[in-house]
């Protein structure tokens, strides 16, 4: 019986609130799994872009291709800010999980939130920059392609930085009720896909495309 009892504490993926919120962890078996049936979908979205990048690598039309116009030093420290984000959500969903107090878990909300829209602000930058390089997005299909990968992805980025906004201001406007552990559960999911997709991406663009 003690197996079976353990086995169902632990078969749901996400995070585990058996010990804490036997609601809120029985509620997310079946919604935290349907969430990632949704992110699976996301990152097959992700995975066709990149197919599509590859592609047009080549398709410079004699404009800048990714060795003019990349680097990677300010990549790198895109690449950390978003690592240290995924941590700083990390630690948040610990204290969700063990009900620490919830400034908190509303602290943690905010550094993440805060190191997204860091993230945010350097991708735009790098666009900038590569349009005053004479590399806006309609020169070549290369580039075309490079801006809709790095938007579709940024995109996403701003609106878990939105979905972070809003899951603070519920945490202060409804407290830590099982709806809103399981929104912020759903979000955590959300949030370390974005990271792993933007390792993926990272690696193509910029490691390969330096390296060839």
């Amino acid at each position: 019986m003690s197996d079976a009892i353990a086995d169902h504490d632990t078969r749901h993926p996400g995070l585990n609130l058996a010990e804490t919120d036997t609601f809120a962890h029985a509620e997310a078996e079946e919604t935290v799994f349907g969430f990632w049936v949704f992110l699976m979908s996301d990152v097959v979205l992700f995975a066709l872009l990149i197919a599509v990048y590859a592609t047009a690598v080549p398709m410079t039309d004699g404009g800048p291709g990714p060795r003019d116009i990349l680097t990677l030093g300010p990549a790198a420290f895109e690449t950390g800010l978003l690592l240290l984000s995924s941590l700083t959500f990390g630690m948040a969903s610990l204290a969700l999980k063990y009900e620490d107090p919830r400034s908190r878990l509303v602290g943690w909300l905010a550094l993440t939130l805060l190191l997204g829209l860091a993230f945010l602000g350097l991708e735009l930058k790098d666009f900038a920059d590569w349009s005053a390089q004479g590399a806006p997005p309609q020169r070549s299909g290369f580039l075309s392609a490079l801006y809709v990968l790095l938007s579709t992805h940024g995109l996403h980025v701003a609106i878990g930085c939105l979905w972070i906004a809003v899951m603070i201001a519920q945490v202060f406007r409804f407290g830590l009720s099982a709806a809103v552990k399981l929104r912020v559960m759903r979000l955590a999911l959300f949030w370390h896909m974005l990271d792993v997709v933007w390792i993926g991406l990272f690696s193509v663009i910029y490691l390969v495309g330096l390296s060839s």
